[in-house]
Parts: structure tokens; C-alpha cells; sequence
């Protein structure tokens, strides 16, 4: 019994949602404070922007540049967050021991998966605003259905981060430090980000295009530049990645 005036303690945990929502705000600042992520995810693909569509190096097709660009970078942004950014930094807190102790925490570990979804989620926001903002700075004219941007942009980044958590979760931290490093670049030039998939060998395309950053900027391409409807194949393509990427992280990602 407590006297007037005094307070016994409630030991437990917190509810649920108050926890999630609190390590994802956790996550997010830990990101956003990351000099080296930040890099990745927002220096890189604003400079990227700016550059293609101010000066004439690759041949993007009829119109403005930055209505060829604008949609590529989207898709670069989603990626560099949900899948190269999440794979180092949960690679480096398995490595650390972070995860282990998080996961024996009041705190689920489907739980905490949660949070970092929606801290990437935040993030992507943020990305998306700043780069839309700069892309009508330099003349953007989008077109089509928020809907279908919005859904491709949600299947873009679970695809993405059950990838990044999957190498996350089965490899060393210095391995997919390389190893993420490495994919970014290789989509960076090989996913139709900013070089168009039709100045590759007619074989390559058909290859590429089954990538998921090719599905996720030609799609955002389709709609925001030439106004097309919904892009089932692009949708289709992220759902089959997404289904793979996280069935595959579940089944195989290691915690300590």
C-alpha cells in the first residue's frame, strides 16, 4: 500500500507500440548522425541530380533530362536507404553484439524489425522530399498517379531491405560492408538509374530488367514521365524480389 503523497514503482514493459515507435525514433537519429550514411543517402544522390541534369554526359532520351533522371534517383534513394544503408548498419550491430542484447530485450525481434523499417521508411521521406524539391528547382514536370508512385515505392523498399537484411544477416560486417558498397555501384550503373537499359546489348537488357532497382526506376519512369498507367510489370517484378528478399532473411539471418 502507498502512503499519500508517495508513488510505487510498476516494473514491466512499456506497450508494445510505444516501444516500437521509440526504437524506431532511436534508429532514425542514428542514421540521420551517420556522416557515412548520410553520404550514401542523401549527398550522393542529390550531387547525381544536379549533375546529369545540368550538364549534358549521357544521352537520356527526348525532352528534359531531369524528367528522365528525377525518377532514377527516386529509385537510387529508396535503395541507398532500405537495402545499402540498413545492410551496413544492422551488419555492424550483429557484429557488435547490438542485436544479441536487443533481442533479449521486453522488445520482440519481429519487433524490432518493425522499427527499422519504419526508420527507414522516415528517412525515404525525407529523401524523396529534398530530391523533389530540387528536381522542379531544375524544371521537373511529373505526370501520372501518386497511387502507382506510392505503390511502387512501398514494394521498392521491402524488396530492398529484406536484401539488406538477408546479407546482413548472413555475412561478416566487413563483407557486407564491401559487398553492399559494391551492389549500389553496380545498380548505380547497371539499373538504368541514369544510363538508359536500351544502350546495353538487347540480351543484358532483358537481364537487367529483372533487377529490382531497374523495375523500380523504369516504373517511376513510366508513370512520372510518360504518365502510364499501372505498372504491373515493374510491380510485379519488386513483389517477386520482395517475397524472396524477407522469406530469405527469415529463414537464414544470424544474430549473433
Amino acid at each position: 500500500m502507498s502512503a499519500a503523497g508517495t508513488y510505487t514503482p510498476k516494473p514491466g514493459a512499456a506497450p508494445l507500440p510505444r516501444m516500437i515507435a521509440t526504437q524506431a525514433a532511436l534508429e532514425t537519429k542514428m542514421l540521420l548522425r551517420n556522416g557515412e550514411q548520410l553520404l550514401l543517402t542523401v549527398v550522393i544522390p542529390t550531387l547525381l541530380l544536379v549533375l546529369f541534369s545540368a550538364v549534358d554526359i549521357v544521352d537520356t532520351g527526348k525532352g528534359e533530362a531531369v524528367d528522365f533522371l528525377a525518377p532514377g534517383i527516386l529509385a537510387l534513394a529508396v535503395m541507398s536507404t532500405a537495402f545499402t544503408g540498413q545492410a551496413i548498419a544492422t551488419g555492424f550491430e550483429r557484429r557488435y553484439g547490438v542485436l544479441k542484447r536487443l533481442g533479449a530485450s521486453p522488445l520482440p525481434r519481429w519487433g524490432l524489425m518493425t522499427a527499422k523499417t519504419l526508420s527507414v521508411l522516415v528517412t525515404e521521406v525525407l529523401q524523396i522530399a529534398l530530391l523533389t524539391v530540387i528536381a522542379f528547382a531544375l524544371g521537373w514536370s511529373p505526370q501520372g498517379s501518386p497511387v502507382s508512385v506510392l505503390l511502387l515505392l512501398i514494394l521498392g523498399t521491402t524488396a530492398f531491405s529484406g536484401l539488406g537484411l538477408l546479407m546482413a544477416g548472413t555475412l561478416k560486417a566487413e563483407a557486407t560492408l564491401a559487398a553492399a558498397n559494391l551492389v549500389f555501384l553496380l545498380l548505380l550503373v547497371g539499373g538504368g538509374v541514369i544510363v538508359p537499359l536500351d544502350k546495353f546489348p538487347d540480351a543484358a537488357q532483358s537481364l537487367l530488367g529483372l533487377l529490382p532497382i531497374s523495375a523500380l526506376s523504369d516504373g517511376l519512369r513510366d508513370v512520372l514521365q510518360h504518365g502510364a498507367g499501372m505498372p504491373w510489370g515493374g510491380l510485379g517484378i519488386l513483389a517477386v524480389w520482395a517475397v524472396l528478399g524477407l522469406g530469405a532473411a527469415a529463414k537464414f539471418f544470424r544474430w549473433e
